[in-house]
């Protein structure tokens, strides 16, 4: 009995001690135009797991056993960020009183680590895995800058594309199979129910995912963290869309444990800023919870966003000086309205159903089942024995004309003889029409009806020489996955997760329109005989609107995954470890037996079988309340994508020749700096890929030789790239002051080198010598040399300075100028070739090929550097109890024109074609180019009810 009185007396003793080295922080959080009380507003104490959320009434009461001057912050979905210095004393209450927090006036600002997503971001409530100031901070003055004002331009977030990125809804990966990327039209136009979001960045600790080098993006969509109330939003843009109206509902949870959210959508656009491309778009969502119990949840989340696209094209410099920056040749007018020919049609509706599992106060068990299936169509013109309907079809420009050459005279060139006289007829018949002509297409599908005089009273459906199809995918994925969190001590806490996801992908071609001819003959009308039919099994056919023709087969894949975590947090240091391992296979299905490759079309391949594993893991040490440091690093395996997986999957069951997995490795270093006034993050980072695999199709003059069997060295051909590697080296750059209470400044910088690290072994395939008879189609040019050369399409070096003005009356202005440069143009991997040298009759080596000559035919050519200016806007009113908010962007005031991308065209194979073609002074097969926006704007009226 005395044992157990001193066994009492010790434990109470231990209990004062303890409690007397805590601090207790309370306050009450309330709407700073309302009034109203906050509830779920995540408080916090920076760089610590010092975390809680506020009541129904808005109150806190935050314990804390740190000493010493600290920084607590206020977070909530919609709202802006409040960081407050105080003083951690032991054994006092620190009583902050009436906190009140303002309403986010830019919440149509994008911002996100993977790509732009027309959405805002802002952390879940259950943000409290990482305890380094980068996630808590996720949303800083770098990340706002690399999605609204250098987003515009193509910018990638440490030059990585978005496959990189782990894309998660609700715990459920997003990122498809068939190229790794998510598909981000799924989410169009769910802006209001999107804001639910968490960030990893990098190599950082996730709770969901083991994650990729670029970060993880975690959207939530459970019914019951969503605000209650009605919001309804209404938009104005010059960009992809004119309009735009959305409508949301949150219940809130009811005593029958019950919530429910609803919002919908339209997006609409009679043209875009370039010319021709509309857009018409519609969401639809719904997420309803039922609580069964204090342990379990269910919520249900579906959303059908169909969306339509019409295409701007690329343009050579020649066609550009020819019209202007906008044109577009994809489009041309039909009974007096715009039509085009290049249209993206995306339908693919989403249903999920998670269970949340609260087994006790340290252990959560979320699972998920997924089940998405639709479909993608891009369309686009064929024909068969007629011309190109494209209007800048090469023949059709002056560059044919003012470019020829005279036969080669024997291993010389041949003399420049270009044609003037044409070139300018060529001119002018482009400029009086220059887009495509829909009245002679149908014109062509049609025959003349003659009465008994020999004269045309009408017309009449006949075979169609030019048809409107679609490439059609049409995907089924069923998904399910299970994530364990646990709190296994006070310091330390595991994560783990299993994810299963099959696909059916069909891929096909669908015949839209007939453009009033009567049927379609489904042969390739390039070969002759059993060689044309797409199908052996039906062959003939004579196809009509809504049949399926030239391809058709299935891609199938299933993929496994499974991580650990484990994660250690202490007063001075955390640090974490992630383990993860996957299995993945994938085949195709061919429905059509293709008279190219009889024995290799019809029919399942062989599966194709590949096991992956990848770790990570990081160290943060809080050098103060304010000041930290972070280090993390990965190295994973990953399956190449199943789009690169086989050669040419449109035809036939081969497989990419040494596919093999890639090889990714990645390393960043981070100080954070955070107070009330001032906020800065620098980083540096390396990051490997290997073993990258990508497969191109284009029609390429004098490729081949004699030699390589096929007596026509010109050819339509698929190229593989092989062993491609990319290194990415850079620093970033955020900081933030504020210099008083209205005014903030703002400084963001991405410096980077991104290049090629290897020389890719090249591949070409030549369907047309499987149509001869021969038994090779495949050949190996060798080594392209690519190392060094630039990675394309981004700026790799980016700046942005801004200055914004928030009045206590609720309105605000902010203006950004921003420098981006280093962006340059894919060039072609068969042009750095040594093969490329070569001339095709004779096997030798071009006399003019000379070292000096290549240097200038072959360097990269780098795009001028970009100056934006952009000006942003706010005002908010509370009227009748009402929320209305006013946010407005004008980017690009200037109205700079300026190059994103653009691509060297393969044509042109060997170096004597593309030397007359340099040479000419007026390429007939040069570079094409896409062009960024100029002057735009966006304005947005919310109205919260």
């Amino acid at each position: 009995m005395r044992r157990n009185y001193m066994l009492v007396c010790l434990l109470l003793f231990f209990g004062v001690t303890f409690a007397q080295d805590e601090t207790i922080f309370k306050g009450i959080v309330i709407d700073a135009k309302t009034q109203n009380p906050l509830e779920n507003v995540v408080i916090s104490i920076q760089n610590s797991a010092i975390t809680q959320l506020t009541t129904t009434e808005g109150k806190f009461e935050l314990h804390a056993a740190i000493k010493g001057e600290q920084l607590l912050l206020l977070h909530s979905q919609g709202y802006k960020d409040l960081l407050l210095k105080v003083n951690s004393n032991p054994d006092q209450i620190v009583d902050l009183g009436i906190l009140p927090l303002e309403d986010n006036f830019s919440d149509d600002v994008p911002a996100t680590l993977i790509t732009l997503l027309d959405a805002d971001l802002s952390d879940d409530n259950s943000s409290t895995e990482m305890t380094s100031g980068l996630l808590q901070s996720s949303k800083d003055a770098f990340l706002q800058a690399s999605a609204f004002n250098w987003g515009q331009a193509r910018f990638r977030v440490r030059g990585l594309d978005s496959e990189n990125g782990a894309m998660m809804l609700n715990g459920m990966i997003m990122n498809k199979i068939y190229d790794g990327r998510p598909q981000w039209s799924n989410w169009g136009g769910l802006n209001d129910v999107l804001r639910n979001q968490e960030f990893s960045v990098g190599a950082a600790a996730s709770n969901y995912t083991f994650g990729g080098i670029l970060g993880t993006q975690q959207i939530a969509t459970r019914a019951s963290t969503y605000r209650k109330g009605t919001r309804l939003s209404f938009s104005a843009s010059n960009t992809t869309y004119n309009w735009r109206g959305i409508g949301t509902y949150a219940s809130g949870m009811n005593s029958s444990g019950w919530a429910y959210v609803i919002s919908a959508g339209k997006r609409l656009g009679n043209e875009g800023y370039f010319d021709g491309t509309s857009f018409d778009a519609e969401s639809f969502f719904i997420s309803v919870e039922k609580k069964l119990s204090n342990k379990h949840s269910l919520n249900f989340t579906g959303f059908y966003t169909p969306s339509s696209k019409g295409k701007n094209s690329a343009n050579t410099e020649e066609v550009i000086q020819l019209t202007n920056e906008k044109y577009n040749s994809y489009w041309g007018f039909q009974n007096g309205e715009k039509r085009n020919a290049r249209v993206k049609k995306i339908e693919e509706p989403l249903l999920m159903l998670n269970h949340y599992f609260r087994i006790n106060e340290k252990t959560n068990l979320n699972s998920s089942i997924m089940y998405q299936f639709g479909k993608i169509g891009n369309s686009t013109i064929d024909y068969q024995n007629a011309n190109s309907p494209d209007p800048t079809y090469y023949r059709k420009l002056p560059s044919y004309y003012t470019s020829l050459y005279g036969k080669d005279k024997g291993e010389f060139s041949g003399d420049f003889t270009p044609d003037y006289i044409s070139a300018e007829k060529n001119k002018e018949s482009f400029l009086e029409n220059p887009q495509i002509n829909w009245e002679e297409m149908y014109k062509a599908n049609q025959q003349p009806i003659l009465n008994s005089d020999g004269v045309i009273t009408g017309y009449q459906p006949s075979q169609s020489h030019y048809v409107l199809y679609e490439d059609r995918t049409d995907d089924k994925t069923f998904a399910a996955n299970s994530n364990l969190n646990i709190q296994i001590t006070e310091n330390s806490t595991f994560d783990g997760g299993i994810v299963f996801r099959n696909l059916k992908s069909h891929q096909f071609q669908y015949l839209l329109d007939l453009l009033g001819g009567e049927y379609f003959e489904d042969i390739d009308a390039f070969y002759v005989g059993d060689q044309a039919q797409s199908d052996l099994q039906n062959p003939n056919r004579q196809v009509k609107k809504g049949d399926t023709y030239g391809y058709n087969y299935n891609l199938l894949a299933n993929t496994i995954d499974a991580f650990t975590q484990f994660k250690f947090n202490y007063r001075k240091i955390d640090f974490y470890l992630g383990q993860s391992y996957s299995i993945t296979n994938y085949q195709r299905q061919g429905l059509y037996q293709n008279g190219i490759y009889p024995t290799s079309s019809l029919g399942k391949s062989q599966k194709v079988n590949f096991e992956n594993f990848g770790f990570k893991g990081g160290f943060t040490y809080k050098i103060s309340g304010k000041q930290s440091v972070f280090f993390s690093g990965m190295h994973l395996t990953r399956a190449p994508s199943l789009r690169n997986t086989f050669a040419n999957s449109r035809l036939n069951n081969s497989v990419v020749d040494g596919i093999e997995n890639e090889n990714i490795s990645s390393a960043e270093g981070n100080y954070v700096y955070h107070s009330p006034k001032i906020k800065i993050r620098t980083t540096a980072y390396y990051t490997l890929i290997k073993n990258t695999t990508k497969t191109s199709f284009f029609y390429a003059e004098g490729i081949f030789d004699r030699g390589a069997s096929y007596n026509n060295t010109d050819a339509f051909v698929s190229q593989t790239l092989t062993h491609l590697d990319k290194k990415n080296i850079g620093a970033e750059l955020s900081f933030e002051y504020q210099i008083s209470s209205t005014i903030k400044t703002t400084l963001s910088a991405a410096y980077g080198n991104y290049t090629y690290n290897s020389n890719p072994d090249v591949s070409i395939t030549n369907d047309a010598n499987a149509a001869k008879g021969d038994t090779q189609t495949t050949f190996d040019f060798g080594e392209s040399f690519l190392k060094n050369y630039k990675q394309p399409g981004m700026p790799q070096q980016a700046y942005s300075v801004g200055l914004e003005y928030r009045d206590p009356k609720y309105w605000w202005l902010g203006v950004n100028i921003n420098y981006l440069t280093e962006s340059y143009i894919d060039v072609s991997p068969i042009a750095r070739t040594a093969r490329f040298y070569k001339n095709p009759i004779s096997g030798l080596v071009f006399p003019e090929a000379t070292e000096d000559r290549a240097s200038v035919l072959l360097k990269q050519e780098r795009f001028d550097p970009i100056s934006l200016l952009n000006l942003t806007g706010g005002k908010s009113w509370r009227l009748s109890g009402k929320y209305v908010g006013l946010f407005v962007s004008v980017n690009n005031v200037l109205d700079v024109s300026y190059k994103t991308g653009g691509f060297e065209q393969a044509r042109n194979a060997n170096f004597r074609a593309l030397n007359q073609d340099i040479s000419s002074g007026t390429p007939s097969f040069g570079p094409k180019y896409f062009y960024g926006y100029g002057r735009t704007y966006f304005v947005n009226l919310a109205i919260s009810l």
